[in-house]
């Protein structure tokens, strides 16, 4: 009898036209995936922008950029991420449990939770979330997002990492979830309502319970899914546990935790909270130094945040002071040192009061012009050269993130479990599709999303605005009084007029002598914008903010692609008497109900442990009388909402409308679009189970009268 040969798989050759066009159907429908996908929450906050609030974007040519380069780098990351880390992942989560006991796995969750956090996109929201924070309003905020953001980036990996850990050990031994849920949510709400009544520690706790929601997107959630769905197949306790859910909820619970304790064991470390003039005097000087590596950046900080009394106090006389605008003005090694990134005239437009602006008469007119905005610059507004150098951060960070946890991957699977994958080729090029697709869309998320989302919560105050307010300069000068006329109305009421073109049809613009300056023959026009309703109607303008941010929450969850994924699961776990769309119904009007007390926290500057505090009160008891498989359903459900689209959108708003109305912080709205959507499908859990029961009762009392 001769041997059989083993079965040698035949190479099909495909001529390069029918490749090339099998390549661009298949990239092309990955595109439009993710057009679909962001298209909605783009196009309504544009559209809000220029109906609503009337005028187009800042940077529109750079935000354009950046939305296109988050869709493409998103598809990219999203295909190398199904090509790459998942069948690594899978392999891992199926082969360890088989081959190892419980320590070796809680390890691996510990170091596979911390390197999927490194490498999530919306992490990046973190790093350009310190933009907008001072020094003196939020010392310990500051310290955390401006000088150690890789600390609190680390202290959230670490979160993510005991999470995975406490989860492998509850799907091996076949654990509840509810006593995880019962006694961690009371722990964190313990604790941040102690820090809430700490003048250093109040401004950390909506920043902490937002990390929680940052943690859990594309990368975190697939590959802890897929570990634990291995270890509680391999242990055959996987019903015990829920059917795999709850390990997103762990994976967002810790990172507020250890969030926590880092702001705990920085505070002593950071001066008290003060005024900006307070600040930056002489006699505090000591203290403001703990914030900052050298007094250069003290300095800087003072010109490039705070306003002319805490530019003033930095200097010991007013000589001083006098002597740095002049030097401001006439070196540019002084305004690299003071403004740092950003351009003389972009700090005059937006920073400098009119007093320093009137050192500075020769800057050219087209650099004045520039929006009103108290939000902070950004690189959505930056030259090439910016643009380059945030392509070479991104990049930088992204190898950071997704090639240790490659490596971290692969060394568990050739060298410890001794297997490897089926398609190694197919491995190696996921493996480089998310590290470039990492690149590219964390570039556009600081370069667009970050920048429209900033935009857009900087302009939304004026929509419940109560006074007429400047939202665009023009200085004039070489200004003559001879093209000024006159105008006369049925009553005798005089005004002066002027024409002024600028690339365009005349405009006609009425002259206020108080800004002509007819010593430097200079006039500034200042473009003035009502209230959108009127003061009479600022209770309307409120509403329209927050059916606004219900919109926004309610129609961007539905694009979530976790979102989809979640229903079909909970539909084939009920065997389909709980659809699909119904889920994500339930979901996305949570997250808009999150988003209304999220924006309402910040117009109204209202703690957020006041508003956290009650649902998850209400969700205790919830949780603790419902079913082991919606209770993990539910608590997963606040997870998958929040994709590296939503959160830097949503985060940026938060923190353009709390630099806008000034209050201390904006951060909250994440966690608040997290919270209601677990209370949104807890209650809709046991609207489907009275359901049930009702429809049970009605058969048997049908039975029972035949």
């Amino acid at each position: 009898m001769s041997e059989r040969k083993p079965t040698e798989r035949k190479r099909i050759e495909i001529p390069l036209p029918t490749a090339l066009r099998m390549l661009g159907d298949y990239a092309a429908g990955r595109i439009g995936e993710q057009v679909r996908s962001v298209a909605f929450i783009i196009v309504y906050l544009l559209a809000f922008q220029i109906v609503i609030l009337g005028s187009p974007p800042a940077n529109a040519l750079a935000i354009a950029l950046g939305i296109g380069l988050v869709v493409l780098g998103l598809a990219l990351f999203l295909e190398g991420l199904l090509l790459g880390l998942m069948p690594l992942g899978e392999r891992v989560g199926l082969q360890l449990p088989k081959r190892t006991g419980i320590v070796p796995i809680v390890l691996f969750g510990l170091l596979l939770g911390f390197g999927s956090t490194l490498a999530e996109p919306a992490i990046a929201a973190l790093r350009t979330a310190g933009e907008s924070v001072t020094a003196w309003e939020t010392p310990l905020l500051f310290l955390m997002l401006e000088r150690h953001p890789e600390a609190l980036v680390s202290a959230v990996g670490v979160g993510v990492g005991i999470a995975v850990a406490f989860g492998m050990v509850r799907f091996y031994f076949g654990l509840s979830l509810k006593p995880f849920v019962l006694t961690v949510i009371p722990l964190l709400l313990v604790i941040s309502a102690v820090f809430s009544f700490d003048e250093k520690l109040a401004a950390i706790v909506a920043l902490a319970w937002d990390t929680g929601a940052v943690t859990t997107g594309p990368v975190t959630v697939p590959l802890v899914l897929a570990l634990g769905i291995g270890v509680s197949r391999a242990t055959g306790k996987g019903e015990n546990t829920g059917g795999g859910f709850g390990i997103i909820m762990l994976a967002s619970a810790f990172p507020i935790l250890s969030v926590l304790l880092l702001a705990g064991g920085l505070r002593s470390d950071v001066p008290r909270p003060t005024e900006q003039q307070a600040f930056f005097s002489p006699a505090f000087r000591q203290q403001a130094l703990k914030l900052f590596e050298t007094p250069d950046e003290l300095e800087r900080h003072a010109f490039t945040r705070a306003g002319e009394s805490g530019r003033r106090a930095l200097f010991e006389d007013e000589d001083a002071y006098h002597a740095a605008l002049e030097a401001l003005r006439e070196d540019e090694d002084t305004r690299r040192r003071l403004l740092g990134e950003m351009s003389l005239s972009k700090w005059l437009s937006t920073t400098a009061s009119d007093a320093e602006r009137e050192r500075f008469p020769r800057v050219r007119r087209a650099a004045e012009r520039a929006p009103v905005s108290t939000a902070a610059p950004g690189p959505g507004d930056a030259d090439r050269g910016v643009f380059a150098r945030v392509f070479a951060e991104e990049g930088r960070l992204a190898i950071r993130a997704v090639v240790p946890l490659s490596a971290l991957l692969l060394f568990v699977l050739l060298l410890l479990l001794r297997d490897r994958p089926r398609y190694r080729d197919e491995v190696v090029l996921g493996i480089l599709l998310a590290l470039v697709g990492m690149m590219v869309l964390t570039s556009g998320i600081r370069l667009g999303l970050a920048p429209l989302g900033d935009d857009v919560g900087a302009r939304l105050p004026r929509v419940f605005a109560d006074s007429t307010h400047g939202v665009e300069r023009v200085v004039i000068d070489d200004f003559d009084r001879e093209v000024v006329f006159e105008s006369i109305g049925p009553d005798g009421d005089r005004r002066s007029y002027f024409y002024l073109h600028d690339n365009g049809e005349p405009e006609r613009v009425r002259f206020i002598p108080e800004r002509f300056d007819e010593a430097r023959s200079r006039y500034e026009h200042v473009i003035e914008r009502t209230p959108l309703f009127g003061p009479e109607l600022t209770a309307l303008g409120i509403a329209l903010v927050l059916v606004f941010a219900f919109g926004l929450g309610y129609g961007s969850t539905l694009a979530e692609p976790a979102l989809n994924a979640l229903g079909r699961t909970v539909e084939d776990m009920t065997v389909g008497t709980v659809k699909r769309s119904s889920v994500i119904r339930a979901v996305s009007i949570g997250v808009g109900v999150g988003l209304v007390a999220g924006v309402a926290r910040i117009m109204y500057d209202i703690p957020v442990i006041w508003l956290l505090a009650p649902p998850y009160l209400l969700l205790l008891p919830l949780t603790f009388w419902s079913e082991e498989e919606f209770a993990g359903v539910a608590w997963d459900s606040g997870g998958v909402t929040t994709g590296p689209v939503t959160v830097p959108l949503v985060l940026a708003m938060g923190l353009g409308i709390g630099s806008e109305l000034g209050v201390v912080d904006g951060f909250g709205v994440v966690s608040m679009a997290s919270v209601f959507p677990i209370l949104s499908v807890s209650l809709y859990g046991f609207m489907v189970r009275a359901r049930q029961r009702r429809a049970i009762r009605d058969a048997e009392r049908s039975d029972g009268d035949e």
